[in-house]
């Protein structure tokens, strides 16, 4: 009967300054969206750059110390098993958090429009504050167009974002054919595709921020046009953090990779970032469906 040492980490700072992070962030977020000041000084965006700058510096100290880790052989089967069900119950939470706006976006559509527009039981009660309304989606002329006005227009599905989607599910064949060379120990290989999804990554961040400018410049669709820009600008805009951390995470493995601390046989790390880079693609196709096209 073998035996098999568990190892223990040291006591850590990193998740303390995780959630500290955390905090700002959302603070600070909520504080520039609302445009909140405090004698007359707007102090949300420094909120939300504070925010990032310590969410990254935890990233990069935390990903050190369990890089060294690695590196020393600390790390049990036991231990890999515990990184790969943390790994999966995370991914279940990102999963639950764009349910949850999915959700939102659902009830809004299905229920919340029709009934201002006099549909249905509650219709037929709110209906009359409205008369003239035409409950449609997207919605560009909202009941209150007065305080609430609607964007001008739309993005076309079929431009930035179809490039978008093009370039995410390119995305997926990429580092998907990475992890497979990187088990074949074809190394040269697997630093070359995988270098070509951090430049997808990069590339649809540019997009998408070309696509904002052009929401917010020309076809006045902002986050206070309405709820329709509130729900595109939410579930597209924390897509695109999350694609952010993504492609910075991919960094750091390519970074790995070049030092040549992945085996064929060994390299949940990488596996690790390729769960999550998945799943940010599969959440794209669902944005690119509901939120653009239907």
């Amino acid at each position: 009967m073998s035996t098999e040492i568990y190892y223990v980490p040291e006591q850590s700072r990193w998740p303390i300054l995780a959630s500290i992070a955390l905090f700002c962030l959302v603070i600070g977020a909520s504080l520039t969206v609302n445009s909140f000041t405090y004698e007359r000084d707007t102090i949300g965006p420094w909120f939300l750059v504070a925010g990032f700058l310590l969410i990254f510096y935890v990233l990069f100290g935390w990903f050190k110390d369990v890089i060294m880790e690695d590196s020393q052989g600390l790390y049990s089967s036991q231990m890999n098993r515990s990184f790969r069900q943390g790994m999966l119950w995370f991914i279940f939470s990102e999963v639950m958090f764009f349910a949850a706006f999915f959700g939102a976006l659902f009830y809004v559509r299905t229920f919340a429009v029709p009934w201002l527009g006099g549909e249905g039981e509650k219709g037929a009660a709110i209906g009359y504050l409205w008369p003239d309304f035409e409950a449609t989606w997207p919605l560009l002329n909202t009941p209150d167009m007065g305080q609430f006005k609607g964007p001008d227009n739309i993005i076309n599905p079929w431009h930035l974002p179809l490039v978008n989607t093009i370039l995410l599910i390119s995305s997926s064949f990429t580092i998907t054919f990475s992890h497979h060379a990187l088990k074949e120990n074809h190394r040269s290989r697997a630093e070359a595709w995988l270098a070509a999804t951090i430049l997808l990554g990069c590339v649809f961040l540019y997009f998408q921020a070309v696509e904002y400018l052009e929401a917010y410049q020309e076809l006045g669709l902002t986050l206070e046009a309405g709820i329709y820009g509130a729900t595109f600008f939410m579930l597209t805009g924390f897509h695109g953090f999350h694609v952010t951390l993504g492609t910075f995470i991919l960094c750091v493995m390519l970074i790995r990779m070049f030092d040549g601390h992945f085996k064929p046989k060994a390299h949940f790390g990488f596996e690790a970032a390729a769960w999550y880079w998945h799943f940010v693609d599969v959440v794209w196709v669902g944005l690119f469906l509901f939120v653009y096209i239907l």
